[in-house]
């Protein structure tokens, strides 16, 4: 079979889709040397994969350079022409993104569906909406089976398309290898991010559906009427579409207590989950929620919001759990792990238990049965 994987979010960067694609291509040519892959890529990583390539010993995979953005001109037409010179006998979108004039079989994961349930101020212009939707909805419906990597993700799609109820499966993500190992050269957070105590971190974007406001909101709480002695961590790129972060923080009085690192070096985001004393994951949506296994993988207790994938993806008894428009409910949980060190062990114990149901060699064990059932069926 000759199978073709759109890795144009191919990234070794521990970013949701970049991972998954990144972690999809290298469990499938380890453990399935019988398939040809073709792999259709834009720079810089296309030149980045065919050393990975070398220095693992692939022999059955291919790279193609498209070039082609995601809702561009070029991706309903170039990478659209590229996809049918391969003669693929299947394509695997690892993103919705795909040439709506693509006639040949294809699977295709969602990861979420963020712009359909908190569109946010970003994509809220009625372009952005009209290709959006076009786009969604031609790949679910010629898509021969649809991989949503949660339970929750599979019910928004069944909320929008309750006619592709046959065609969902669910396979699960896993976690980076570089959060089960310590760092062998941990930072110096202290200096280099102007940390003067304990600090509760969290890492991600600023967008509304992640709640960063709330989080800070319920910080400040803590900080003005139970006197907690600890800093906030906020990682990410201060973005100009959601001024109102730095903007509470001011309005709060908290500008030396809570910390903006801006987008940090990978080995800074491992060094500040290892180095924090717990986790905290306000979000209103996610379609999976890689920051659970990442707090489980360094041995932190994780306080998270009790809504979306998350209480699906982190197990009932593994983390504090608080309504997350209920900003007293955050505050009163965050409080109640960051001054109990028996929760916390407690905690940190289900987490890593926890954590031995996710896999990424299982994820492409899963998808490659996928694939040998969509070639056989057609």
């Amino acid at each position: 079979m000759r199978i073709g994987i759109d890795c144009r979010f191919y990234s070794s960067k521990f970013t949701g889709i970049g991972r998954y694609t990144f972690e999809l291509v290298r469990n499938l040519l380890e453990i399935d040397q019988k398939n040809e892959y073709v792999l259709f890529f834009n720079e810089p990583e296309y030149s980045l994969f065919y050393p990975f390539c070398a220095h693992r010993n692939f022999k059955n995979c291919k790279g193609i350079l498209v070039n082609a953005g995601h809702y561009s001109f070029r991706e309903q037409t170039v990478f659209l022409k590229k996809l049918y010179e391969a003669k693929l006998d299947l394509v695997h979108f690892t993103h919705f993104n795909a040439p709506i004039l693509y006639r040949q079989p294809c699977v295709v994961t969602i990861h979420d569906l963020t712009p359909s349930f908190f569109p946010g101020k970003k994509f809220n212009k009625w372009q952005y909406k009209l290709g959006y939707n076009l786009i969604l909805s031609s790949i679910i419906k010629r898509s021969k089976k649809i991989i949503a990597v949660s339970q929750n993700t599979e019910k928004d799609i069944l909320k929008i398309f309750p006619k592709a109820a046959d065609k969902i499966s669910v396979i699960y993500e896993s976690v980076a290898e570089e959060f089960l190992r310590k760092p062998k050269h941990p930072v110096d957070l202290k200096s280099k991010y102007n940390l003067k105590q304990d600090f509760i971190l969290y890492t991600g974007v600023w967008r509304d559906h992640k709640n960063v406001v709330g989080l800070i909101k319920a910080f400040a709480k803590l900080k003005h009427n139970a006197n907690l002695d600890g800093q906030l961590v906020i990682t990410g790129k201060n973005d100009p579409f959601y001024p109102e972060v730095k903007k509470t923080v001011k309005d709060l009085n908290l500008s030396q207590e809570v910390i903006f690192t801006g987008l940090v070096p990978e080995e800074d985001l491992i060094s500040l989950y290892h180095q924090c004393q717990i986790y905290v994951f306000p979000s209103f949506y996610e379609g999976f929620g890689l920051p659970v296994l990442e707090a489980f993988a360094v041995n932190k207790p994780l306080v998270c919001s009790n809504i979306s994938s998350l209480p699906e993806i982190a197990g009932q008894s593994n983390a504090e759990f608080f309504d997350p428009y209920n900003i007293d409910d955050m505050a009163d949980k965050i409080f109640k792990v960051w001054n109990d060190e028996n929760l916390q062990k407690k905690l940190i114990l289900n987490g890593q238990k926890r954590l031995q149901d996710f896999s990424w060699e299982k994820m492409a064990q899963e998808t490659l049965a996928i694939y040998l059932n969509v070639f056989s069926h057609h």
